[in-house]
């Protein structure tokens, strides 16, 4: 007790120099001087609490990027360097997007329209005909899961029924607002959601993900934070981290381990603060395949208060079905405790048409901050759910229709197929000399890296026999997504007996440089200043709607 008492003592001794000391530098001084003064100190220390603590970017990755934008203005250096952008922004333009020899853009409107037939044979001998990958025969990872002709077909006509219904006037079109919210429930009910789990309807992933990130940044506002951060992993999608730019927002990086490929816990237990207004777990992540730790996500969550969304983009159609078959996955959905939305593409291993994704919410109250509404609107209430005000009926028709149509037993039989497809890919990879896999993949996804060779030479290798794969990067690695084409009879072996040709051609010469495209993946991932990695894919951007020749 006299211990305590004597450090109070010093304490107290402090303080009053420390008073003394502030009284002898205000002596003589007028007033206004010292409010100024008071002022100005407080402004200078909030702008630096901004700088430090608030910006969207951390003050090393500043500083590195006034470093080389310094080092670009430098004559000679910054003349080569521009040089260089130029011609690779050409070489990128060039090998993505090729027209076949004397074709031509249309840039004006024809004065008089295109008859039926005529532009019927048009878009099927024209445009379809410049597609140049297999994809319907599964030479494509990932981007297409469709289910075959007859999905397809029946896609089609149920699309024709629906095509002018527009949900901004559900009242119009009841029946496709119907089946919205029937969809919303089936999800909900197949990820064990509680009486009061709720969603909506999105156009893809990432609109899933903005709304999620939306309403967890409204429910911070009401929680009186004011710089709401989000905090992912390293192998979170890019999207939380755009929508952290759209949404004004930080988004705060935890890293992964680097055999496991999986999220270090501790690492992001110590980055939480209190601005962070939502924690982000992927089942499985888009690099590597794996379901990280959902329930120790959702334990930091429910112990700091803080909602958890589960991204289940890729595998929201897969494992609640996978794991009905009896194949043990992680959990990852409503009855993890911490969890409070989690987002699933229908459009993906939902096997539904392009432009349907679910975004689902563990209660109304989290919902409630996705939606949008505007009371004081001259043209009168306008309120809309997600993004979009008019929305295609036509879209959600074709997606409410491909989950009656395959039904849980449909999806179970494709998560297990793909699943044992995943399997016998990383098995076969693994047993290829000068190739590894990254981390332990647990359900479609695998990313083959190696450390003999520059991996993009693989990707483009594998290009040239008519393979279209995903790249990857820190570390680099090619990606295999696997989808329902690829459990098709001999699809996946025939991707394998070439992936065995590459390699062992390339192991003929590992050490040798990378050209044309995998080149320029290579350098990009070895470029320290990603600004100048920006301005590649910029140009890749302008190329996509160029109509120059």
């Amino acid at each position: 007790m006299e211990f305590i008492e004597s450090w109070a003592e010093i304490g107290l001794l402090y303080l009053n120099n420390t008073r003394h000391f502030i009284n002898d530098q205000c002596s003589g001084r007028e007033a206004w001087e010292i409010i100024l003064a008071t002022v100005l100190l407080i402004n200078i220390c909030h702008w630096l609490y901004q700088q430090v603590f608030l910006h969207e970017l951390s003050v090393f990755e500043r500083m590195k990027l006034s470093f080389f934008k310094i080092l670009r203005r430098l004559p000679v250096i910054g003349r080569k360097i521009q040089e260089e952008l130029e011609k690779t922004k050409s070489a990128i333009t060039k090998d993505m997007f090729p027209l076949p020899q004397g074709d031509i853009y249309n840039t004006h409107l024809p004065e008089q329209g295109i008859p039926k037939d005529e532009l019927l044979n048009l878009v099927t001998t024209k445009y379809k005909s410049m597609e140049k990958i297999d994809w319907q025969g599964g030479r494509l990872s990932g981007a297409v899961y469709n289910c075959g002709a007859e999905h397809e077909s029946l896609m089609e006509r149920i699309y024709g029924i629906f095509v002018g219904d527009n949900l901004l006037h559900p009242d119009v079109f009841p029946g496709t607002r119907k089946m919205e919210a029937e969809v919303v429930a089936m999800c909900c009910n197949f990820f064990h959601g509680g009486p009061e789990a709720c969603g909506t309807m999105t156009s893809g992933g990432t609109e899933s993900i903005l709304m999620a990130c939306k309403a967890y940044r409204e429910h911070a506002y009401k929680r009186g934070i004011k710089y709401p951060e989000i905090l992912a992993p390293c192998s979170g999608h890019a999207a939380f981290a755009k929508a952290a730019k759209y949404f004004k927002m930080r988004y705060v990086e935890t890293p992964i381990d680097p055999t496991t490929k999986l999220i270090n816990i501790p690492a992001m237990k110590r980055k939480i603060s209190k601005n962070t207004c939502m924690l982000v777990v992927s089942a499985p992540s888009f690099p590597y395949g794996v379901v990280e730790q959902v329930e120790e996500v959702g334990k930091l969550g429910k112990h700091y208060n803080i909602p958890v969304h589960v991204d289940a983009c890729m595998g929201g159609f897969i494992i609640p079905f996978a794991k009905r078959a009896g194949i043990n996955l992680p959990p990852m959905d409503f009855r993890v405790e911490g969890v409070t939305s989690i987002s699933a593409d229908a459009h993906k291993y939902g096997l539904a048409p392009k432009g349907n994704s679910i975004v689902v919410y563990k209660n109304p109250e989290y919902r409630m901050g996705q939606f949008y509404i505007n009371t004081d609107w001259c043209g009168g209430i306008y309120a809309s759910p997600a993004v979009g005000g008019t929305r295609s009926g036509a879209v959600i028709a074709t997606c409410w229709a491909t989950m009656m149509y395959v039904g849980a037993d449909g999806y179970q039989e494709n998560a297990v197929k793909i699943i044992k497809t995943r399997e016998y890919v990383e098995d076969c990879v693994r047993n290829i000399p000068g190739l590894t896999v990254q981390g332990k993949p647990d359900v479609n996804i695998l990313s083959i890296s190696s450390d003999t060779f520059d991996i993009y030479r693989l990707g483009a290798a594998l290009t040239n026999k008519g393979w279209h794969m995903f790249t990857v990067q820190y570390p680099a690695g090619v990606n295999f997504c696997v989808t329902k084409m690829h459990t098709l009879p001999g699809v996946a072996e025939g991707f394998v007996k070439d992936l065995e040709e590459c390699t062992a051609d390339i192991m003929k010469d590992p050490n040798a440089k990378a050209d044309g495209i995998a080149a320029i993946y290579g350098m990009a991932e070895s470029i320290p200043d990603r600004s100048m990695v920006a301005e590649f894919v910029q140009g890749y951007l302008e190329a996509y709607y160029s109509t120059k020749l």
